[in-house]
C-alpha cells in the first residue's frame, strides 16, 4: 500500500469557518502574538492567555470538518495516510483521519506549565468542558496552560513528522504558505522524484522541488487531486 503524507496549514480549516492567523482579517490582527502565543506573554498574563484559548475552543466546537477534511480522511481507504498538521484544531480527527501528528500543539488539551509534555498532566477537554478557569492548577501544582507550542518554543513532533515524510510515496500540501519553520522544511525530507502536490488558492514558492500546484481551496483542490491520483 502506498504511503501518503499530507501536510496541512490554516487554509485547510478556513472553509469550516475558522480564521487563519496570518491573513489580513486573521486572529493576530485582533490579538498581538506576543501577548497570547509566546512564553513571555504567558508569564506576563496567564489569565489573558487562558481566556484567549477558552474563546478559541468555544469557536472550534462550533464548527464542523469541511469536505476537504473528509476527502483527506477518505484517502485511508486506498493508502497508508499520515496527516501532519500545523493546525491546533481537531477537525482532521473529527473527519475520520486516524494518524494525525500535530506540530503546533492541540487546542483541545491543557497541560502543566512546568513540564508541557509530561503525559501525566495532559488533559483532554470536551465540548461540555472546554473552559479552564484562570488559576486552575495541573496535578504537579503548576498552572494549567494550553497544550500549544508557543512561538519560540521547540516543536517536539517535528522529528516524528520528518521521519514520516522520508517514507512518503506521495506528498500533499494543503492550505499552507510554507512560511513557518520548521514545518515548511518538511518538503526537503521527502525522497527525490516522488509526486508532490500543493493545494492553495494562491501560488506558493516551493524552491527547487518539482511541485504540481492546484490553485484552489481545500475542498475543490482535493476533489481535483483525487481525480489525478
Amino acid at each position: 500500500m502506498k504511503k501518503i503524507v499530507v501536510l496541512t496549514g490554516a487554509g485547510m480549516s478556513v472553509e469550516s469557518g475558522l480564521k487563519t492567523f496570518r491573513d489580513a482579517d486573521g486572529l493576530w490582527e485582533e490579538y498581538p502574538v506576543a501577548q497570547v502565543a509566546t512564553h513571555e506573554g504567558w508569564e506576563a498574563d496567564p489569565t489573558l492567555v487562558t481566556n484567549f484559548y477558552n474563546m478559541l475552543r468555544k469557536k472550534c466546537w462550533g464548527v464542523q470538518p469541511n469536505e476537504g477534511h473528509r476527502l483527506v480522511a477518505q484517502l485511508e481507504e486506498k493508502y497508508d495516510v499520515t496527516v501532519v498538521t500545523q493546525n491546533v484544531d481537531n477537525l482532521h480527527e473529527m473527519a475520520g483521519s486516524t494518524k494525525v501528528i500535530h506540530l503546533h500543539g492541540e487546542l483541545m488539551k491543557v497541560c502543566s506549565s512546568r513540564d508541557v509534555d509530561d503525559p501525566r498532566y495532559i488533559r483532554q477537554l470536551t465540548a461540555d468542558d472546554c473552559e479552564i478557569a484562570p488559576g486552575t492548577l495541573a496535578g504537579d501544582g503548576s498552572l494549567l496552560r494550553p497544550y500549544i507550542v508557543f512561538f519560540g518554543e521547540a516543536v517536539p513532533n517535528i522529528t516524528l513528522a520528518a521521519a514520516e515524510c522520508q517514507e512518503a510515496d506521495i506528498f500533499i500540501i494543503i492550505g499552507t504558505s510554507l512560511n513557518v519553520y520548521p514545518a515548511a522544511g518538511l518538503i526537503q525530507y521527502t525522497r527525490p522524484n516522488i509526486p508532490i502536490y500543493l493545494i492553495d488558492p494562491k501560488p506558493v514558492p516551493t524552491g527547487s522541488r518539482q511541485v504540481t500546484q492546484i490553485q484552489k481551496g481545500a475542498t475543490e483542490g482535493m476533489r481535483e487531486l483525487i481525480q489525478q491520483l
